[in-house]
């Protein structure tokens, strides 16, 4: 091809290229551009960083902020500046100071009332960001005591008192619902109405309502399974505040600021015209600590706190797993000496009771529940050889003398359906005159609460192992002795027992010689006939006597108790414990306790 040839050919491709630009960068009015470089198109990741960021951190800031706001107090808010007039911490101080530290996993942080605000973003962007947030006035969640997992709600009093208008029921009862899927332990700060209704509620809603209850069916499955409901009164627990705090297992109110109450004194003074009363007038630990609604008094919150652990710590799970077994320094050989002599040979003396718990059981493990009320009867939870196990004794220091009244008798039998639903075996320390007698107690319907007793102890399955370290008399004395079969039981050699005690006894027994003694001799006569019987049936009352035909099982050295019953009790934890879990599990064994 010669240089022409060759000129050609490159003016027709020359022309060819200006055709083909040109037709791609005619306009839309049909003319023409400059010939130039093909636009480059925008790429899919230059489009996707002017939109919403991938990996939702604009929602996840969302989050950031309300639970900052809601974990932040508002020093300038009413309700938290009353909170802290009134020398109460905080809901959030509070759950810190309850919990094992970082341990809290929160259930719904960010509920509650938000108003939204839109913002645009550098990136000319608008969002959603909250302007204003009210929290849900119950904080609720997982948490730790001493290592141990609970479930827990608390109440915000400073947010409308702890009514249901701040918060959902729903929240609530999910959290309920958690305890009993999940068979974990729940704690319950109650401090105000804990979720009931206020008048307002009417004028928020526009309507009026037929109060629910819908947390109480799981609340009550709970108890009967022994899944541990423990409670505190951190404030004045009103309405269904107090229902949930006093249906609990273990209730404890603190006294510098614990008080509860059907309704308030303003609604009380419209109901009753009763004026002037304060909240502690009305359910005050006085009140409340000393009639059983509570079972505990503490000093403070902190002291509160401390005795929901400890509670806690002899407790399962549920009641379809053994009590914990903790480790212990104390020999289950442990002689006791000073048990020899803590029993008065004469009969009217009295003794410390308690004293006679501590000396057997673990060092230090014996915890008292109801100390306030009830005071004809002491129970407890304790330890022995590091097992978890029930204390009920009768009290002879109280007014009564040990014997059991109306609150004594409600006490035990509250002791007794807890120690069954939680598998506790049961220790007792018998020394019961009988029922109490008199007009007061007839008024007071002993006989009605003593036959629930009875009920409670022939009905409750947990083992028990009764030591009687001096009076067994009348119904009392047989039904807290007679409940199991084969029984369980030892003596100490002051053991005193019968169907009535002598002095009375033999005045009913003897009218007649005894008036007759008094017709021909006068009444020194006849007294010298009841000194003269009653020296005859002392001796014939000798514990040895009734051993001899067999009416008690063993009488034993006081001194060694603590061995018979460390024994026992390691005997109750091995297979026996393992076969009543399967029964519950299976449902061929049922636990009742409401």
């Amino acid at each position: 091809m010669g240089a022409d040839d060759l000129e050609k050919s490159g003016q027709i491709a020359l022309d060819r290229a200006r055709q083909v630009s040109s037709h791609l960068n005619t306009g839309n009015d049909g003319s023409q551009d400059v010939v130039g470089p093909v636009p480059r198109r925008r790429s899919r990741r230059k489009l996707a960083e002017v939109g919403p960021p991938a990996d939702y951190s604009d929602r996840l800031d969302q989050i950031a902020t309300l639970e900052r706001i809601a974990r932040t107090p508002d020093n300038t808010h009413r309700g938290y500046q009353r909170q802290k007039q009134a020398g109460k911490l905080w809901v959030r101080e509070r759950v810190d100071a309850l919990l094992d530290p970082g341990s809290l996993q929160e259930v719904g942080s960010v509920s509650g009332e938000v108003e939204w605000m839109k913002e645009t973003t550098s990136d000319g962007l608008e969002q959603d960001v909250p302007k204003t947030f009210t929290p849900s006035n119950s904080v609720q969640g997982f948490g730790k005591l001493k290592g141990r997992k609970v479930v827990f709600t608390a109440d915000d009093y400073s947010l409308r008192a702890g009514h249901a208008d701040g918060a959902s029921w729903e929240k609530t009862n999910y959290i309920e619902k958690l305890a009993l899927s999940l068979r974990l332990p729940i704690v319950k700060l109650v401090d105000g109405s804990s979720g009931g209704g206020s008048v307002t509620t009417i004028r928020k809603q526009g309507f009026s309502y037929i109060p629910p209850l819908p947390a109480f069916e799981h609340i009550v499955k709970q108890l009967n399974m022994g899944i541990p409901n423990l409670g505190a009164v951190l404030g004045p627990a009103i309405g269904l505040g107090a229902a949930r705090v006093t249906i609990c297992h273990f209730s404890v109110m603190a006294a510098n600021i614990g008080s509860l109450f059907n309704a308030g004194p303003q609604v009380v003074k419209n109901a009753t015209f009763e004026d002037g009363l304060t909240m502690t007038d009305l359910g005050g630990p006085d009140m409340h600590c000393r009639n059983g609604t509570i079972d505990n008094l503490a000093r403070d919150e902190y002291e509160a706190f401390e005795q929901l652990r400890t509670v806690l710590s002899y407790l399962p799970n549920s009641g379809f797993s053994a009590p914990p077994i903790l480790p212990t320094q104390d020999s289950s050989s442990r002689r006791e000496q000073s048990l020899r002599t803590l029993i008065p040979r004469r009969k009217e003396r009295m003794y410390d009771p308690r004293l006679l718990i501590r000396l057997v059981v673990d060092e230090g493990s014996f915890f008292e529940i109801g100390s306030l009320w009830g005071t004809s009867a002491l129970v407890g939870l304790a330890r022995l050889a590091g097992h978890s196990v029930g204390i009920i004794s009768n009290n002879c220091e109280s007014p009564t003398g040990g014997a059991l009244d109306a609150l004594g008798s409600q006490k035990i039998t509250k002791h007794l359906k807890l120690c069954d639903v939680m598998n506790l075996p049961i220790l007792q320390f018998v020394d019961v005159p009988g029922y109490a007698i008199g007009t007061a107690a007839e008024r007071s319907a002993t006989m009605r609460h003593g036959v629930n007793l009875a009920l409670a102890y022939y009905t409750t399955t947990t083992p028990v192992f009764s030591v009687v370290t001096r009076r067994a008399y009348g119904v009392a004395g047989g039904v807290m002795l007679d409940c199991r079969d084969p029984r369980m039981r030892t003596a100490w050699p002051s053991g005193d027992w019968g169907s009535l005690p002598l002095r009375g006894g033999i005045e009913v027994g003897h009218s007649f010689e005894l008036k007759e003694a008094a017709r021909k001799g006068g009444p020194e006569a006849a007294e010298e006939l009841r000194q003269k019987l009653e020296i005859e049936y002392e001796g014939l009352m000798n514990p040895v006597r009734t051993a001899n035909a067999f009416g008690v099982e063993a009488i034993i050295d006081p001194a060694d108790t603590r061995s018979v019953v460390c024994t026992w009790v390691e005997h109750m934890y091995g297979d026996l414990m393992q076969e009543r879990i399967a029964k519950r599990r299976t449902g061929v064994l049922h636990a009742q306790f409401a």
